[in-house]
This record gives C-alpha cells, structure tokens and sequence, in this order.
C-alpha cells in the first residue's frame, strides 16, 4: 500500500481529517525508515506524551473530586501507560499503517513500544493540526472506558461515587439509595438495596452492611447504564489497575 493511501486510510480510522496531511505523515513514519530522526514521529511522541498526560490528569480532577493526589496519580499512571497507548492503538489498526523500515516489515506483531508511541504522535499531530479541544475529543474518545475500568478496581472500589458523578454530569440527577428488604438476626443482618435516578430504577444488591449493598447496587446500576462492563468483563484487552501501572 502507498503512503497516501496509508494516510487516506489512517484518516478513515481516526475519523479526523487533517487540514496540513504532513503532520499525518510524521506521526505515522517510524525512525527505522526516516533519512533523519528528526523527520521521524519521535518529536511528535514526545508532544503527545504530555497532551495525553494533561488531557486524562484534567478528565481524573472532574470525575473523582474526592480522590487524594496518590490515587489520581496511580489512576492516570494507569490510563496512560505504554500497555493502555498500545492496546488503542492496535484497537484502532494504527499499528499496521506505520511506515518502517524493511527490518521491521517481516514481523508477524509489531512491538507494542512502537504502538503506543504511534498514538501519541498521533494525538501530538491533532493537536498541532487544529488545537488542544480536538486532541481532547479524540484521547477521551478512545480511552475514557479505561478510566472507568481502572476506577473500577482500584483499593476503594468507590462505585458510590463514580454513579454520583456520572449520574450528575449525564442524567442530571443524583442517585438515591431505597433499602429493599432486610433479612436475620440483628447480630447478623444482610441489606438489600437497589438505586434510583431520577425515574429510573435500577436491580438491588445484598450486603453484609448497609454500605456494602450501596456500593454493589451502585456497581450494578453503573453496568446496566453502560459506564463499567459486565462483571468479569472489561474493555478486550484490558489489564487490572496494577498490571497496567506496572507496565508503566
């Protein structure tokens, strides 16, 4: 395939069309074929690297005000790791229009350090082609279920407070918890709670305590409206909190 249609076709993926199709170019032109690294997507990563980094640093600040600093930076550590950049990218098919050179042309997989820093050039090549807002769009287009994913699992396990900013932000109301039924000794009493927002009600969950039933039923309304997968499920590829800041 020519290089312009690699463009015409990187385009058609990113669902963006570059008004300076050089910058494209750039981002997509790996340092193995440039004459001059200079002209290779290395400066571009480099740019990217930081818009990103800003772009989910902001996004975390919203979503999770009562979060202390170390557990905004593990989360963003996470969201913006080389294994999350390369799973999007190889996700989008980004990975299989990089222009390299013919070392690299016979691999079976490409490496995923090579993945993750096409998107970041890439994401440096929107921002310079039409601004910070453009470049906003397209990182939390493609990675704000990761955001979702790992708040999912940190230690907190807060559901309470993710449904409360997204319930807020996207249905204009805020959650109420209705306890259902409770069942047992007063010794040993088990909860059943479901949530309600607005006039949408969502399935109850049991709990040891009161708050333990909020938090699973709040686990299953934030699954039901699509906001986490299904228990067991995660975005294809995903890797837990941990194994992502690892990775980092």
């Amino acid at each position: 395939m020519e290089n312009e249609e690699l463009v015409l076709r990187c385009e058609e993926v990113l669902g963006y069309r570059f008004m300076n199709p050089q910058l494209l170019k750039e981002a997509l032109t790996h340092a193995s074929i440039a004459d001059d690294r200079r002209h290779s997507n290395e400066r571009l990563e480099f740019l990217g690297d930081s818009v990103l980094g800003l772009v989910v640093c902001q996004r975390l600040f919203e979503l999770f005000p009562q979060y202390l600093e170390g557990d905004l930076t593990k989360l963003k550590s996470a969201v913006v790791s080389r294994s999350t950049c390369a799973l999007v990218a190889n996700t989008l098919g980004l990975t299989e229009l990089i222009f390299v050179g013919r070392g690299m042309v016979g691999r079976p997989e490409r490496p995923s350090s090579l993945a993750a820093g096409v998107l970041e050039s890439i994401i440096a090549a929107i921002y310079l082609d039409s601004g910070f807002d453009a470049a906003r769009v397209f990182i939390l287009k493609n990675l704000e279920p990761f955001i979702s994913q790992y708040a999912a699992t940190t230690h907190q396990q807060n559901y309470k407070s993710l449904l409360q900013q997204h319930a807020q932000q996207e249905m204009g109301a805020a959650p109420v918890y209705e306890l259902v039924d409770e069942r047992g000794p007063d010794h040993s009493k088990h909860f059943e709670v479901r949530v309600v927002v607005g006039a949408q009600v969502f399935g109850s969950a049991w709990g040891a305590a009161k708050k333990q039933a909020e938090q699973k039923a709040a686990q299953l309304a934030l699954e039901e409206l699509g906001v986490l997968p299904r228990e067991g499920a995660a975005p294809a590829g995903a890797e837990s909190l941990e194994e992502a800041v690892k990775e980092e």
